[in-house]
């Protein structure tokens, strides 16, 4: 699993108990999920279509840092699922996973669209694909 997105946890991230709060959490989980998809699927419009039970392991306190992990599980036609893990940077301690994240490539109108992805793909190959048509 790649961990790309680090946040640290402030006072207004904090819910009465003084730890993450879950909603904040999910909302940081989407957006990278989203990002990740719409590079991969290389569109702009990808919609959240389904989220698995999500599993809060361990919470996280003011100050912690932690680390959003994505990566590619399965590619549909016109979708693309994901599996996310977040850990505390320094512990390493899980603190939610989540098995099941699918996004939708859409069009213009919001009707799925397919994709033709198969495989993750990196942009550093892309760029040199472009740079190296042959390959």
């Amino acid at each position: 699993m790649n961990y790309h997105t680090r946040k640290w946890i402030k006072p207004e991230d904090l819910n009465p108990n003084h730890s993450l709060f879950g909603g904040r959490l999910l909302q940081w989980i989407d957006e990278e999920a989203a990002l990740y998809a719409i590079v991969q699927l290389e569109t702009p419009r990808c919609v959240t279509k389904f989220i698995s039970e999500i599993n809060f392991v361990s919470s996280a306190k003011q100050g912690d840092i932690i680390e959003i992990g994505i990566e590619a599980t399965e590619f549909g036609n016109t979708s693309i699922t994901l599996r996310c893990e977040v850990r505390n940077m320094m512990t390493r301690q899980t603190i939610i996973t989540i098995e099941k994240i699918v996004f939708v490539g859409v069009d213009e109108n919001g009707k799925p669209t397919k994709h033709g992805k198969t495989k993750i793909e990196y942009i550093s190959d892309r760029l040199q694909n472009i740079d190296n048509p042959s390959r």
